[in-house]
This record gives C-alpha cells, sequence and structure tokens, in this order.
C-alpha cells in the first residue's frame, strides 16, 4: 500500500531504510565470523504487518492473506479471517489442539500488531479438556505478559477462543460452583498480597463473567501465593494465583464489557448478549476512578466539578489518541505539576492521557489577592504569578472525537466555543443575507474586511465587546464565548442581588455578596 507523503518525508523515510539496511549488513558480516552462538542476526526486518505477524508467531504462509484481507476488512474482521483459515488447514494440515494453539497466538499478533511479547508469552498453551459432562471444551492458558496488550485485546482472544471452538465443534466450557468460587478467592487474593488491578469489580461480576465464558481461562502460576479454600481442584493443576487468567477477566471481558460488545455486535457474533448486563459496571466505574490517584499527587479536579478542566473537542497538531491538550498557561499557574509529556488520570474517556499544550484554548482564570478576577496568559503570568490566591478554573481540556470512539464511550457536554460561534456566524450571514458578506458587515457596522477575518479564523480574529454584542443584536448570534461569563454557576437568587447592585451602581460602597459572586463563582 502507498502512502502519500511529501518529497521531504519520502527522503527522510528512504534515508532511514538505507541506515537501517547499512546497520543490518554490519551485524550480519560481524556473525560470519563465528563469535557468536548464532552465525546471523537473530532480529529479522519486517516490512509489513503481515511479515511481522508471520515472523514472529507464523504460521509459514499467513502473510501473503493478512496482506490480501487487509486491504478489504477491518482489523477485527481481518483477525477473526485469518483464525478460519488457520483452523481450516489453509496453511497445513494440524491436529485440533495444534491448530486452536496456532490460531490463538496468530490472532493475537495482529490485534496487537505484532510489537509486544503477549503473542509468544502471554498465552502459555491452549488445551481441549472435558467437562463433567465428558464432552470436549477448549482451554486457554494465560501467563503474565498477556497483560501487554492490552484489557480491550486480552477480552477479544476470549471471543477468538469461543469463534476457534464453534469451528472445532467443541462445547462450552462448564465451571462448577467450586471452580467459580475458587477464581473469585484469586482475584481477591491478588489484590490483597500482589498488585492491584485497573478495575474493582464485585464478585457478583465476577461469578456472572465466569459462568458465562464459552471457554476456560486459566493458567500458570504467576506468583508464589497459594489459595486457602478451595485447592486442590481436578481441572486447575496449580494452588498459586493466576495472574494473567484473572487480568484477562477482571481487566479484560467484564472491566471492558461495553468496548467488547460494541466490536461482538459489528462481527455479528452471536452468544454474548449477556455482556449487555455488564455495562452497569461502566457506569460505576465513573465514581471510583479516584480510587486509582497515586498518593501524594496532586489532584486538580474531582469529576465534573464546577471549575475543573472543561472538555473541548478537536485535535491540534501534537494531540492525538491518548494525548490531550491543556493551555500553556495552566500549566504555570498550577505551578509546573504539569508539563508536556506528564499523564493524567482522566474521569474519561480513557483512563488516561498524556498531557501536551496547546495554546489556541481557553486559558485557566484566577482571582487575584486583592479579588480581580483575571484571565491567564502566557504574557501576564509573570506579573500576577506571585499574586494568585485561587484558581477558579483551570482551562480547557482538548479531546479528540477519536477518543470517544475508540473506548466506545458517549459524547459528553462541550463548552460553547470559538468553533461554535463561528459556524453560527456564517450560519447567520448565509441565512440573513444571501451571503452577501458587505450587506452584513454595514448591518453590524464593521468593514468587510473585518467581517472576513472573523469568518475565516475564529482563534485569531476576535470581535471586541462592542462589536460582539452589534453582532448579536443584528445576526442572532450567540455572544462571542470570550464575552460569554459561568452564568450557570449562580443561583438565582444570586443573579438578583449581582443585578441589583448593578442597578445601584452609582454608589462606591463595596459588596461583599457580590464579590462572592463575581469572583468564586467563576
Amino acid at each position: 500500500m502507498t502512502i502519500p507523503m511529501s518529497d521531504e518525508y519520502k527522503q527522510y523515510a528512504s534515508s532511514l531504510e538505507k541506515n537501517l539496511e547499512s546497520i543490518y549488513a554490519v551485524a550480519k558480516k560481524a556473525r560470519e565470523k563465528g563469535l557468536d552462538p548464532a552465525l546471523v542476526p537473530e532480529s529479522e526486518v519486517a516490512t509489513d504487518l503481515a511479515a511481522l505477524v508471520e515472523g514472529l508467531v507464523g504460521p509459514s504462509g499467513v502473510a501473503e492473506s493478512i496482506r490480501d484481507l487487509a486491504e478489504k476488512m477491518s482489523r477485527e474482521e481481518l483477525t477473526f479471517r485469518i483464525t478460519e483459515q488457520i483452523i481450516n488447514g489453509n496453511f497445513g494440515v494440524m491436529g485440533a489442539r495444534e491448530a486452536a494453539e496456532q490460531a490463538m497466538r496468530t490472532a493475537l499478533a495482529i490485534l496487537t500488531e505484532g510489537i509486544t511479547a503477549a503473542p509468544i508469552q502471554g498465552i502459555a498453551k491452549v488445551e481441549i479438556k472435558t467437562n463433567p459432562d465428558r464432552t470436549k471444551y477448549l482451554a486457554i492458558y494465560y501467563a503474565g505478559p498477556i497483560r501487554s496488550a492490552g484489557g480491550t485485546e486480552q477480552a477479544l482472544t476470549i471471543i477468538v477462543g469461543d469463534h476457534i471452538r464453534r469451528l472445532l465443534k467443541l462445547d462450552r466450557y462448564k465451571p462448577t460452583e467450586d471452580e467459580v468460587a475458587r477464581f473469585i478467592e484469586e482475584v481477591r487474593l491478588f489484590e490483597r498480597s500482589i498488585a492491584r488491578f485497573q478495575y474493582h469489580i464485585s464478585d457478583e461480576e465476577l461469578r456472572r463473567g465466569i459462568q458465562n465464558i464459552p471457554v476456560e481461562v486459566t493458567g500458570t502460576e504467576s506468583d508464589p501465593v497459594e489459595v486457602s479454600s478451595y485447592r486442590n481442584l481436578p481441572r486447575i493443576e496449580t494452588n498459586n494465583v493466576r495472574g494473567g487468567a484473572l487480568r484477562v477477566v477482571n481487566d479484560g471481558i467484564v472491566g471492558r464489557a461495553s468496548k467488547v460488545l460494541t466490536t461482538i455486535e459489528k462481527l455479528h457474533i452471536d452468544g454474548w448478549e449477556w455482556l449487555g448486563s455488564l455495562q452497569e459496571f461502566s457506569k460505576k466505574k465513573k465514581a471510583g476512578f479516584m480510587e486509582d490517584v497515586i498518593a501524594g499527587r496532586p489532584i486538580f479536579s474531582f469529576p465534573s466539578r464546577t471549575g475543573g478542566f472543561r472538555l473541548r473537542y478537536g485535535r491540534a497538531r501534537n494531540t492525538g489518541l491518548a494525548a490531550v491538550g491543556i493551555h500553556p498557561a495552566t500549566m504555570l499557574a498550577v505551578q509546573n505539576f504539569l508539563a508536556a509529556g506528564t499523564q493524567l488520570r482522566l474521569e474519561g474517556p480513557g483512563k488516561g492521557g498524556i498531557v501536551v499544550p496547546v495554546d489556541s484554548i481557553e486559558p485557566p482564570v484566577v482571582r487575584l489577592k486583592n479579588g480581580s478576577v483575571v484571565r491567564v496568559t502566557l504574557q501576564n503570568f509573570k506579573h500576577i504569578e506571585k499574586l494568585i490566591d485561587k484558581i477558579l478554573f483551570l482551562g480547557d481540556i482538548l479531546i479528540g472525537f477519536g477518543d470517544f470512539l475508540y473506548t466506545n464511550k458517549p459524547l459528553r457536554p462541550s463548552g460553547y466555543n470559538e468553533e461554535w460561534w463561528n459556524e453560527e456566524l456564517a450560519d447567520a450571514v448565509d441565512q440573513k443575507f444571501g451571503a452577501n458578506l458587505k450587506e452584513a458587515a454595514e448591518a453590524v457596522g464593521v468593514s468587510v474586511s473585518v467581517l472576513e477575518e472573523w469568518l475565516a479564523d475564529p482563534f485569531k480574529n476576535k470581535p471586541n465587546a462592542k462589536d460582539a454584542l452589534a453582532i448579536s443584536s443584528v445576526l442572532g448570534v450567540p455572544l462571542h464565548p470570550f464575552f460569554t461569563f459561568f452564568w450557570e454557576n449562580i443561583t438565582s437568587e444570586e443573579f438578583g442581588a449581582l443585578r441589583n447592585w448593578l442597578l445601584a451602581s452609582e454608589t462606591k460602597k463595596e459588596d461583599a455578596l457580590v464579590k462572592e459572586i463575581v469572583g468564586l463563582k467563576q
């Protein structure tokens, strides 16, 4: 596949490839001297995902099929199609157990793009075992390195395992009450003695998950910590905790039930409707996400709290998936606790984000020791740094729509900003003046060039207060966000007190309540 790029970037990419070839040639000559255990470099160069997957886990010949299918379908669809081909013997005849293990490793390599150890070390083995009623089922043995795959990919391996089970015409895994209780005991023991999971899931949710997962999620022992109650079970080979299996269920299939269900519905896979009942857990996670904040780290705002970061949708050149933007003045206002590269624990859409500076969004608002309320900028910060009494508003946090799409989270309300105002201004000019800029400018009382500047760049070109009021009066456009204050943060009684104070503004007397409204309520 040809990737469109500029000539300069092509030259840069070409130089990287030539330098790599040169270094690799030197390594091959060095190995030919026989001073190392191997006569050739162990690492091989892969030109694309297909070659990487084949070289990493196989089977031989799968690369060509991956390249062909990748142009026609999504990554998840590709994974299931390759799984079918392996089970059906397209890459050589294998026994049922061998084919199942190969399909699992190849599927996980595709899902993780071959960049983690999970496909090789995260899956210890795959077995075909027997239920109490003598039916056969599939068991997947996970090891600790499965953690590197990520929660969603971990969960999808179970879906792939179910697909393999059906292709091999195997029955479901039928856990006994002791096996379900053993899994719950292991989760709690792991949390107490070893480490915390990403999510704390109730016993009820874990029980529901284990009883409904159609393959056995088991694994090798990961830590020298033994269970005390449910020991020596016939189908579980160890009394130690199985960290890999615990993570796959706790942080994968249950913890990310909502996101996994979206993929299942997109691929039209039946038998997983029960995941819908686990989506309620996703709603409960929001309130408890603060439990994962490390002691001693600064907390900038509690969930959805007034004065905290205001969500703003969009992308800057330096933001992206799980990379969020804040105004550089915010970094200064919080005494440099935030800097480029700092990781934030977020309320949503994902569990966290890396901070990068973006100066085109709303900066913080502070109250000074003399009672003044000031919008912080890079220009005025040095003058007000030692005068700041309280941060009233942290400013915007820029998060892309793709973060919500990727994590399968509903979009949240965003503040009224310049982009919206710009679109409404353009629409009003079209509707009221038939896109005649001259007539619209005359009605507002500005020149055509000024109106064109407002329409061209809503961030750089902002109207003054007088023009903003004229635009709203003549065109019916909401007041420009730069002049829109946080009215929703005050009560009707406070608004009445502010109105009465303004009506009697000829007096010089300062009103403590008004200072409270104008200052603390910002």
